[in-house]
């Protein structure tokens, strides 16, 4: 018996090794096995459109009790979206404007 379950664990993992599977989750970070996952943008408008319409999502979940959609979820993933570095180019881009 266990000789066969053994032979269905190595036909399985060759298998997944001839297929590419599991190619969506990205190794980010080893120590806490975090993962990344690429999201495919037009421009800087259609992302800023996306983190504007999940905290609208989330606002309504928190105000609709009745709905088993964590709001928290929505939000992180907003968050995480954020363009931070570019929003220090902009900081320094609208001190320049305010010199000129």
């Amino acid at each position: 018996m266990e000789e066969k379950e053994h032979k269905v664990v190595t036909e399985f993992l060759e298998i997944m090794n001839k297929i590419n599977f599991f190619t969506r989750l990205k190794p980010e970070n080893r120590i806490d096995n975090s993962f990344s996952v690429t999201l495919k943008v037009s421009s800087y408008n259609e992302l800023q459109l996306m983190i504007s319409d999940l905290l609208k999502a989330s606002i309504m979940v928190l105000q609709d009790n009745s709905t088993n959609i964590n709001a928290m979820t929505l939000v992180e993933i907003a968050f995480q979206l954020l363009p931070q570095d570019e929003m220090g180019l902009l900081d320094d881009l609208h001190k320049i404007h305010l010199k000129a």
